[in-house]
C-alpha cells in the first residue's frame, strides 16, 4: 500500500486510551485532560476489525499506544486478537512501565514483540517533576521485568527537553552498557504542550555521548518500525538511536499512519488530515467501505510535516494543524 508520494505505508500506532496514570509536562496538563467517556472509545472488536482491515492493506505491523495504554483493563487479549490476524508481522507496546512489572508475563504470552518503556531520568527526583508525581523506581521495576523475557525486543525513549542536564543524558545511555537494550533519544515535538520546551538535538547529544563514552560505530542492522538511526560505543551491549524528527526531516521515508483512542485515522501527527473510522463502523459500514476510506486516509497523507517552517515548501500547505495534546492523539 503506497500514497501519492509512492511510500509504503505498513505501520500503524493504535492508541487504546486517552487516559494515563502520569501527567508530564510536555504531554499532560497537572489536572490532566477531559477524559473520552468509554463509549466514546474504540472496543476491542472495533479495533481488531480496523487492524484486520489495514492488514488487507499491507499494514503489517501494529503498535499500541496511549495515553498509558496499560491502564485500560484487558489490555492483553486484544494483543492476542490483533497478533492472530494474518498478515500482522508484530505488534509492539509504548508505555511508561509503572505498570509492566504485573502484566509482561501476560503481554508476551499473547505475542508481544517488544516494548518501548518510556523514561526521561534516570535520578528519581528530576522523574518525580517531569511525571508529576511517578516513582522511577516502578518504571524501572518494569524494564528489568521486559528485559527478564527471553526474545523480547525492549528498548528505553527519553525526550529531552532543553533544561535536561548531561548527567541525565550519559545515565540514560548507560542503560545499554552491560544490558541487551536500546536507548532511544527522540527530539522533542511541538505538539500540544511539547510547544513549550525546547528540544535538544539529537546531534548535540550525540557528541555529549562521543566525549564521555567514545566514537561510537553506526549499527548496519534495521533495529525498528521506524526512522531511529542506531550506534553502539566501545564495550556497550546495548545501542543508542537517535530519531531527529525536527533537525533531520525523515518525511520522506514515512511508512505510518496513526488511529487514535475515539476512531480517528490520521495519516500525519501534525494534522488533522484523516478519517473517522469509528463513525463509519457504528453506521453499520461494511469492510469494503472502512477499506476503501482507509486508502482514501493514505493515498492523501501529506508530504511532510512543518514543525521546521518547511509545509510549503514541500506541499503540505492548506493542511488544518493538529490541536490536541499527544494523549489525545496517541503520539
Amino acid at each position: 500500500m503506497t500514497d501519492q508520494f509512492g511510500r509504503t505505508i505498513n505501520y500503524m500506532r493504535v492508541s487504546v486510551t486517552d487516559r494515563c496514570n502520569l501527567r508530564c509536562v510536555y504531554c499532560m496538563p497537572p489536572e490532566g485532560v477531559p477524559c473520552l467517556s468509554h463509549r466514546n472509545i474504540l472496543t476491542y472488536d472495533e479495533i481488531t476489525r480496523i487492524c484486520r482491515t489495514g492488514a488487507g492493506l499491507g499494514i503489517s505491523r501494529i503498535k499500541l499506544t496511549g495515553g498509558e495504554p496499560l491502564v485500560r483493563r484487558g489490555l492483553p487479549d486484544l494483543l492476542g486478537m490483533i497478533r492472530k490476524i494474518p498478515g500482522i508481522e508484530q505488534v509492539t507496546l509504548t508505555t511508561n512501565g509503572i505498570l509492566l512489572k504485573d502484566k509482561i508475563n501476560e503481554l508476551v504470552s499473547n505475542g508481544l514483540n517488544t516494548v518501548n518503556i518510556s523514561i526521561d531520568s534516570p535520578d528519581p527526583d528530576r522523574y518525580e517533576k517531569i511525571t508529576r508525581g511517578g516513582r522511577l523506581e516502578d518504571a524501572l521495576a518494569g524494564l528489568e521485568a521486559a528485559l527478564s523475557c527471553t526474545g523480547l525486543g525492549v528498548r528505553v525513549n527519553c525526550v529531552p527537553m532543553q533544561e535536561t542536564p548531561p548527567e541525565d543524558i550519559i545515565g540514560l545511555a548507560s542503560l545499554a552498557e552491560d544490558r541487551e537494550l536500546d536507548v532511544r533519544f527522540i527530539e522533542m515535538m511541538p505538539i500540544g504542550l511539547g510547544k513549550n520546551f525546547g528540544m535538544i538535538s539529537g546531534s548535540r547529544i550525540r557528541s555529549l555521548l562521543e566525549d564521555r563514552f567514545g566514537s561510537a560505530g553506526l549499527c548496519a542492522e534495521n533495529r525498528g518500525n521506524g526512522p531511529a538511526v542506531y550506534v553502539r560505543f566501545p564495550g556497550f551491549k546495548g545501542r543508542i538511536g537517535f530519531i531527529d524528527a525536527l533537525s533531520h526531516q525523515f518525511c520522506g521515508t514515512c511508512n505510518r499512519v496513526r488511529l487514535t483512542s475515539e476512531g480517528y485515522l490520521k495519516s500525519c501527527l501534525q494534522y488533522e488530515t484523516g478519517v473517522d473510522l469509528r463513525q463509519l463502523l457504528r453506521n453499520g459500514a461494511a469492510d469494503e467501505e472502512v477499506k476503501n476510506e482507509m486508502l482514501k486516509a493514505i493515498h492523501e497523507k501529506p508530504a511532510c510535516h512543518q514543525f521546521a517552517g518547511k509545509g510549503e515548501a514541500c506541499g503540505s500547505g492548506g493542511q488544518l494543524l493538529e490541536t490536541r495534546d499527544m494523549s489525545q492523539i496517541g503520539g
